[in-house]
């Protein structure tokens, strides 16, 4: 017996922390406030649907998120049992029939006798306990608490832009800049691609008659003056964007030459250097188009993107500023954060992170009422899982939680980008043996925090 713990939201993440808890013999409430309470974009009452995509993207273990798949089988991941058991054809993709999977799991809940379903909605932050799993579309009450608790690192994004891997860009055609020299980020930080009067016009007239993503009717186009998608800011005018996000005001080539007419920034996104944001380049493109326009940019021929851009409503947290590295709150000690609320984007990653609450918060509740694994004594008693290594597809997502700048920090989808870089001889060759090298080391170093996690 444990103490109870209480996990608030029934997606992914709130139902695979709960699952996770339950399996280390944690008696869990899991509240979930639909038939309450509806949000904008939720169709059916059942635990875990999803909303957007029935897919769960690349299973290649070759793949990040492949790599975090098998990752989540090999923990006892409830969420990737029931996508498998209802995986439909999609290639190399995992995709589901999202009924039958969002059932399948919403049974095994019920079924489970250390979880307590609650169909109530959560307007404030209890004690204890707790599990935070709302994703973006927290209510506007319990949105309100965590803002109270957080100030003003609660955000509400409507816009993400691409990111793409350093070593697939043409660094010959960029330059080393930064437009205002006295900021922190200090000079030569952005690598700049320069666009000629012709070159910017074509890439305007491009993003205007580019091929959108409808949006869902719970997305309505009210968006934030200083986050607008980039083809809205084109359709305003040729000019918009020389005077916003692509001006090339206090840029100097130190290459020489002609000054361009407008510059596209790239802003490192990792400490390690092996992504960089398009800075201003939040977009609701489709991905074909994202991949086709950008591309036409100056050294960014044969770019490779770690994440697409898109537009959607988000709620989520700074993490690196306000969780420690499982998960916690630092402010608010047994209060954890999963899901995209915590700062990752997508199905998986969102599942993931409730994963790792689950084993976070089941150890804790263990050591808070003594109840010890393996017959140790109280003065034994430690309340911390062990953390997975870095080398992992799940340490990777703790630790870009962790170490990303909190200035910039925007929910992220796994990547190698996010992954320590091989050293030696494993660093060289092409990237697609490099990925397969990476994830080879993570297959040999998650074994032994298996072990140590396991369920008793």
């Amino acid at each position: 017996m444990s103490e109870r713990v209480t996990v608030i939201g029934g997606g992914l993440a709130g139902c695979e922390a709960a699952w996770q808890l339950a399996r280390r013999g944690a008696r869990v409430r899991l509240f979930e406030m639909r038939p309450e309470r509806r949000s904008p974009a939720h169709e059916t009452d059942d635990l875990a649907e999803l909303v957007c995509s029935n897919s769960l993207r690349s299973d290649a273990p070759e793949n990040a998120v492949g790599l975090l798949h098998e990752e989540m089988r090999r923990a006892g991941s409830l969420v990737l049992e029931a996508a498998d058991h209802n995986r439909v054809p999609a290639g190399s993709a995992l995709a589901v029939d999202r009924v039958a999977f969002a059932r399948e799991i919403g049974a095994r809940i019920a079924a489970e006798p250390n979880i307590e379903l609650v169909r109530r909605e959560v307007t404030e932050l209890p004690e204890g306990l707790v599990i935070l799993a709302t994703g973006p579309l927290t209510s506007d009450a319990l949105a309100a608490s965590v803002r109270e608790l957080c100030g003003d690192s609660l955000y509400f994004y409507d816009s993400i832009a691409p990111v793409v891997y350093a070593d697939s860009l043409k660094h010959e055609r960029l330059f080393r800049a930064s437009r205002w020299r006295s900021q922190e980020e200090g000079e030569g930080d952005y690598l700049n691609s320069p666009l000629s009067r012709d070159a910017y016009h074509a890439f305007v007239k491009e993003l205007v008659g580019a091929d959108k993503v409808p949006l869902h009717e719970f997305e309505k186009p009210v968006y934030f003056e200083g986050c607008l998608p980039i083809e809205v800011m084109a359709e305003r005018g040729a000019e918009t964007l020389s005077f916003g996000p692509m001006k090339p005001v206090g840029l100097e080539d130190p290459r020489g030459g002609p000054p361009p007419y407008a510059v596209v920034q790239l802003r490192q996104e990792d400490k390690a250097g092996s992504l960089y944001n398009l800075v201003g380049f939040q977009t609701k493109l489709r991905i074909g188009e994202q991949r086709r326009i950008f591309r036409t940019l100056p050294g960014l021929e044969e770019a490779v993107f770690a994440r697409f851009g898109s537009v959607h409503r988000n709620t989520f947290i700074r993490a690196p500023e306000l969780l420690d590295e499982r998960l916690e709150h630092r402010a608010k000690p047994g209060l954890h954060f999963a899901g995209q609320m915590a700062g990752v984007e997508g199905y998986v990653e969102s599942a993931a992170l409730g994963l790792l609450a689950g084993i976070f918060v089941a150890a804790k509740a263990r050591a808070r009422v003594g109840c010890l694994r393996d017959h140790q004594t109280s003065d034994q008693t430690s309340d911390s899982a062990p953390l997975p290594p870095a080398t992992t597809a799940l340490g990777a997502l703790l630790a870009h939680l962790r170490h990303a700048n909190p200035r910039h920090f925007q929910p992220m989808n796994v990547n190698f980008g996010l992954f320590p870089a091989l050293e030696g001889k494993a660093a060289r060759g092409p990237r697609k043996d490099r990925h397969v090298r990476l994830a080879a080391r993570a297959r040999e170093d998650l074994g032994s925090w298996l072990t140590a996690v396991k369920p008793a």
